[in-house]
């Protein structure tokens, strides 16, 4: 008998009809639909890759390592044994064994090692995977992964810190960085009094011979352990300016990076999340001075990208576990998953983290085609398109999920309730739904080229279904009604992510969930609660597909 192994016997009674323990996932094999989409949308070339990251990710052993790192939180290190003030995090050995899991398989950096070449596609399958068992350390893996673009906008720097994003080896010490193997980078922009309004942002700098000095208060600052973060801060007389600051000056000194607490978080545990105090501390500028929100938007846009994929990744977990669960527990003489009520809530589930999945590697693609003007266009408007309707969509899922267990779900043992407290983040950070819903807007009024080659995109798929047509027909003509058109952007956001699910499934797509789709979604009396299909979809197919290979 191993360790995993259940005791069958008790004294007063025999243990039976309780799913077994799960074991070790392929994350990557096991996921048909992710295989799917990755050749669809151009990623042959990574398969090899994904393939091994998406076994070692899906290793059992992976998913206890998220559990250590999450029960056994971050710890605030302000002081060393001596007194000096050190403002260091100190985590769980597990947090490390995943940081270096993450890091030696370029989920930090793939896009940057394969640019031109499906890089920010490869890149979003990595997050897809490796956000189903842990979310923490995903978050300094995206933000080292999206700040390369906004580096890049000064030569010199980027000269000096790519290279080090581009190392595949994970150094956890607190030491300068030139004498590091690798670096990861973090990103600190809101403070108290204006959270997603940067320009209300109070922190000065003032220069400081070849650097800058800034003085201020950032409410939250994740990933502290980093060892740069990109920071907002005015400039006297020239707003909102972009800054480098490193952990540690170049001199060889501490930078003043003064951590004053930890946050207590809903979820996310794994991840320290501070607020911090600047007093002179040392940075340079990125970019042009007074143009900091638009440097630092670059890093944003590949931070939105991330939240999309991250919570498709987690609503394909949640749904994996509630698959498992009801093949193995019986109810009135039958399967849960034989159970035609149970059957529609489950595949309902199943075409939801498919739609998900196909819209972020869609928007992946296009970041990739940069070049072309139409698919730039699209990656705009797509990154917040995508990241509004998967982020929305990933809490009601989690829960759908959860109550497929019943009330073994609901307990910590199980993976559900971790899932379920890190399902909202995404919508939050890098922007809520209102701002996500604005900055379309903003593409729409803007850059009206962006709105055409998303209209030209869902156009292309035209006759594919009845509903489809009748959703692009009613997208146009609430795009053209611009009275209240800021009041209603929620709802153009939301009908613009589903005619672009609807067009990506019936057209490149399984055709029992792209009918299953169309007939739900883009049906007129639709109203998002899971396990409402209506009757005469091909349930079996559309489960069939879902389950693990």
């Amino acid at each position: 008998m191993t360790p995993r192994d259940p005791i069958t016997h008790l004294p007063t009674h025999e243990v039976f009809n309780m799913p077994p323990h799960m074991g070790d996932q392929d994350l990557w094999g096991d996921d048909r639909a992710l295989r799917h989409w990755t050749l669809q949308q151009g990623g042959a070339g990574h398969t090899d890759h994904l393939a091994d990251v998406g076994r070692l990710t899906g290793l059992d052993n992976t998913f206890e390592l998220a559990n250590q790192a999450n029960r056994h939180g971050p710890e605030l290190q302000a002081y060393d044994r001596h007194g000096m003030r050190i403002n260091a995090v100190e985590f769980h050995p597990a947090y490390h064994d995943l940081m270096d899991l993450a890091v030696s398989n370029k989920v930090h950096n793939f896009a940057w090692h394969n640019e031109g070449n499906a890089g920010h596609l490869g890149q979003s399958v990595l997050t897809y995977m490796f956000s189903q068992p842990e979310g923490g350390v995903m978050c300094p893996m995206a933000m080292t992964y999206s700040v390369v673009p906004s580096l890049r906008m000064a030569p010199a720097i980027a000269d000096e810190w790519v290279p080090r994003i581009l190392s595949t080896r994970y150094d956890r010490r607190d030491i300068p960085v030139t004498e590091k193997t690798g670096a990861t980078i973090g990103m600190f922009m809101t403070e108290k009094q204006g959270g997603s309004d940067v320009r209300a942002n109070t922190t000065m700098a003032r220069p400081d011979g070849e650097g800058y000095l800034l003085t201020g208060h950032k409410f939250f600052c994740s990933a502290p352990m980093c060892d740069a973060f990109l920071v907002l801060a005015n400039t006297e007389g020239m707003g909102i300016s972009c800054f480098l600051v490193p952990r540690w000056r170049p001199d060889g000194s501490r930078n003043n990076l003064f951590i004053q607490r930890m946050k207590d978080k809903l979820g996310n545990k794994s991840n320290a999340s501070t607020e911090m105090e600047f007093h002179d501390t040392w940075g340079v500028m990125v970019g042009d001075e007074g143009r900091g929100i638009r440097t630092i938007i670059e890093m944003v846009t590949g931070n939105r990208l991330y939240c999309a994929m991250s919570s498709a990744g987690i609503m394909r977990q949640a749904l994996v576990q509630a698959l498992h669960h009801t093949t193995h527990r019986s109810a009135f003489q039958k399967r849960l998953i034989q159970q035609p009520l149970m059957q529609n809530v489950l595949a309902d589930m199943a075409i939801e983290v498919e739609a998900a999945l196909a819209l972020g590697l869609r928007v992946a693609q296009a970041m990739d085609s940069m070049d072309d003007p139409p698919e730039a266009a699209l990656a705009r408007i797509g990154t917040a398109v995508a990241k509004y309707w998967n982020t929305k969509r990933c809490p009601s899922l989690v829960v759908e999920a959860l109550e497929c267990h019943g009330g073994p779900g609901y307990v910590e043992e199980s993976i559900m309730p971790r899932l379920y407290r890190e399902a909202p983040l995404n919508s939050i950070w890098e922007g809520s739904g209102n701002v996500m819903g604005l900055d379309v807007l903003r593409a729409i009024g803007r850059e009206p080229e962006a709105i055409l080659a998303f209209m030209a995109e869902v156009e292309q798929a035209r006759g594919n279904h009845p509903n489809l047509d009748r959703a692009i027909d009613d997208l146009r003509d609430e795009l053209a009604n611009s009275d209240g058109i800021e009041g209603r952007m929620r709802m153009i956001t939301e009908m613009m992510a589903l005619t672009l699910q609807g067009a990506l499934l019936t057209s490149q797509g399984n055709s029992a969930v792209a009918d299953a789709f169309c007939a739900s979604r883009l049906a007129p009396r639709y109203r998002g609660a899971f396990g409402t299909l209506p009757k005469g979809l091909d349930l079996d197919t559309i489960l069939s597909r879902a389950l693990p290979a």
